[in-house]
């Protein structure tokens, strides 16, 4: 049986679902490995081939399992923002920031539906302070047309990252490592000294990232948790969690 949320359209896969989930996933990692590998070996071709099948064979995974349509929102922002990107030029490089900005702006509500963001503020707080810090820093180094609008997708970055920490270990890693990833690409924007295999680190901090994210959002709460009952019950639209279906954590097993 499945349950679906009115707001988000939430399904839980069945074990058809599932087996389906854990091939995607299994292409997903493939893909990552391939990127990366072209990237270190400087094959360009495999490279532009590989970036864009990346985000839709993780949503795959994500579809399989039900994900909620807010994730798989988030996931094709996060798409279309890699493609821009490989276009190059100002232009391009704003309109893929947008989308990956579109992107974290449904993580938020995401994770809102998930509860994620209740008690958050000592750690929102924190998390504003680092985002003080790397605008500051970066500042100086950016072009004059960059900065206002390095300045607003920093802000919505960091506080998905802050809601993700909302999710637990997984979510927080994904929102720290996606903080990490656009950070190396915001000092390659300001002309900080770039360390090896720059190209490299960032695409792998960025799909891990992702995959954490997916995952944090698509583990079920456990039981007798303190807090659990609510965020499952707000995910579901208000309903009582108590006849929920599990579905299997999002590995490769």
């Amino acid at each position: 049986m499945t349950r679906t949320d009115p707001g988000t359209a939430t399904g839980v896969a069945g074990a058809p679902g599932a087996a389906r989930a854990v091939r995607a996933l299994w292409v997903f990692w493939a893909l990552v490995v391939l990127h990366l590998v072209a990237i270190g070996a400087g094959i360009d071709p495999l490279r532009l081939a590989t970036k864009p099948l990346l985000v839709p064979a993780l949503a795959a995974c994500a579809a399989a399992r039900g994900g909620p349509r807010l994730l798989l929102g988030a996931l094709a922002c996060g798409w279309a923002g890699d493609v821009l990107l490989e276009i190059g030029g100002t232009v391009a490089f704003l309109l893929g920031m947008g989308c990956f900005a579109a992107g974290h702006v449904c993580y938020l509500r995401l994770f809102a539906a998930r509860g994620a963001l209740r008690g958050a503020r000592a750690r929102c707080a924190v998390y504003a302070v680092v985002w003080a810090v790397l605008v500051v820093l970066l500042w100086p180094g950016l072009d004059a047309g960059l900065r206002v609008p390095v300045a607003v997708y920093s802000l919505l970055l960091t506080a998905m990252a802050a809601g993700a920490f909302g999710l637990g270990r997984t979510g927080a890693a994904g929102g720290l490592l996606f903080l990490l990833s656009d950070g190396m690409i915001a000092a390659g924007l300001a002309d900080w000294p770039r360390p090896p295999a720059h190209d490299l680190w960032i695409m792998l901090t960025y799909a891990v990232a992702q995959f954490c994210l997916v995952r944090a959002v698509q583990t079920p709460a456990e039981p007798g948790v303190p807090g659990n009952a609510e965020r499952d019950a707000a995910a579901y639209g208000g309903n009582a969690p108590a006849d929920r279906p599990r579905t299997p954590p999002l590995t490769t097993e």
